[in-house]
């Protein structure tokens, strides 16, 4: 098991990325602390396929665009699983159909907090963890869950495409700054992937086609695809990796500019 003895929190499990990176985290060995936000019944099913799967789950809620909300979940995770090995960013929230002329100041500021500033957050307490709690170097992963419109252009939702834009920077930045740390820092960038979180795409054939229409592989990926990207990034496999983005779409950043 490439995880075994790990301690792994990641972040919006209740469903899609998030709960597919918990099960397998748990089939390669690692106990997992995973958060959600409102799914009490999402997060439950993740707990019960991470403990099938001969893991421990502690479940915590959390808001993770509140830093007082994220040093309370490091505080439970110290106290009730221990000092982390790798920190997954999967939490997010999406947006469309709004243009910057019409932007609802609080829509803005909720999907920055939520995208952008959560991971901050969270690496934030993860680095004083691990340097706390660990020899030096402190070691560790971060992995951070972006997204392909960190790289194309997002008409009708901006703080979308800003906030995952930052999170390619704060990972480039993050990786030197902890590089004395041996502190891998890394981001994965999913193109369509078939979630809750894009299931009205997959509601409406014809917004479905054109989707598809422009991935070369003329399909959505699966969760469980992004997963063990995140799982390459979170084991000793990828040590001499960081600071880089792993751009996982079938293809449909290359097709882009010709679509």
């Amino acid at each position: 098991m490439t995880l075994e003895g790990k301690r792994a929190l990641i972040t919006g499990a209740d469903s899609g990325i998030g709960r597919a990176t918990a099960i397998l985290f748990a089939q390669e060995g690692a106990d997992v602390a995973i958060t959600y936000n409102t799914d009490e019944a999402g997060i439950a099913e993740t707990a019960s396929r991470v403990e099938a799967a001969g893991g421990r789950a502690l479940v915590i809620r959390d808001d993770v665009g509140d830093p007082a909300s994220v040093a309370a979940t490091f505080e439970t995770v110290a106290r009730d699983l221990g000092t982390l090995d790798i920190l997954i960013n999967n939490a997010g929230q999406a947006m469309g159909g709004m243009e910057v002329a019409e932007m609802d100041d609080a829509v803005l500021e909720r999907i920055l907090r939520v995208n952008l500033m959560a991971p901050l957050f969270c690496a934030r307490a993860f680095i004083r963890m691990r340097r706390a709690a660990a020899a030096k170097p402190a070691g560790g992963k971060i992995v951070i869950v972006s997204s392909v419109a960190q790289h194309l252009p997002t008409p009708g939702s901006a703080p979308y495409g800003m906030s995952k834009a930052g999170v390619g920077s704060l990972c480039r930045s993050l990786s030197r700054e902890l590089a004395e740390d041996r502190i891998n820092v890394n981001a994965v960038a999913p193109g369509l992937i078939e979630t809750p979180m894009t299931a009205d795409r997959f509601e409406h054939s014809e917004t479905l086609e054109q989707s598809l229409d422009r991935i070369p592989w003329h399909r959505a990926g699966q969760p469980e695809e992004i997963a063990r990207a995140a799982l390459y990034l979170a084991s000793a496999d990828s040590d001499y990796v960081t600071g880089h983005t792993l751009v996982v779409d079938g293809g449909l950043t290359m097709q882009w500019g010709g679509a």
